[in-house]
């Protein structure tokens, strides 16, 4: 769980890869990977029970850790409910996250590339400062 970055708006997608690794290797993906199953009654069978509790678990645990991963900075900005009654499952939470940043990525790369266009050598420095700058 250490090695998962906080995600801070910028590195969004080092942060997903990065969880779904963590999680992957935790076996605490099934959430992020299954559709909740339909919740147990009298008659479920001792197979749909222990993919429920699973699943639950799993559910649980991801959105600890992914809320967890979040720069306090930003967690306040990011959903984490439908409404009050109804909570994001961790697929859910994962998609709303991505929504919030994919656009600001595209954000991202097109002021990197304007900077990368625009920025002119002053001649008194050296050139690979000039290029590690770009």
């Amino acid at each position: 769980i250490n090695g998962i970055e906080q995600l801070n708006g910028t590195n969004f997608t080092s942060w997903k890869e990065k969880i779904g690794v963590v999680l992957g290797v935790m076996d605490l993906d099934y959430a992020l990977r299954m559709e909740k199953p339909a919740e147990i009654t009298d008659q479920s069978s001792s197979e749909q029970k222990f993919a429920y509790e699973k699943w639950e678990r799993s559910n649980c645990i991801s959105l600890m850790i992914m809320r967890s991963s979040i720069s306090l900075a930003i967690r306040g900005a990011i959903p984490m409910k439908y409404d009050k009654e109804r909570e994001f499952t961790a697929k859910e939470f994962l998609t709303s996250i991505e929504k919030q940043f994919k656009g600001s990525s595209k954000a991202n790369a097109s002021t990197l590339i304007m900077k990368m266009l625009t920025t002119k050598y002053n001649g008194t420095s050296e050139v690979r400062e000039h290029i590690m700058k770009m």
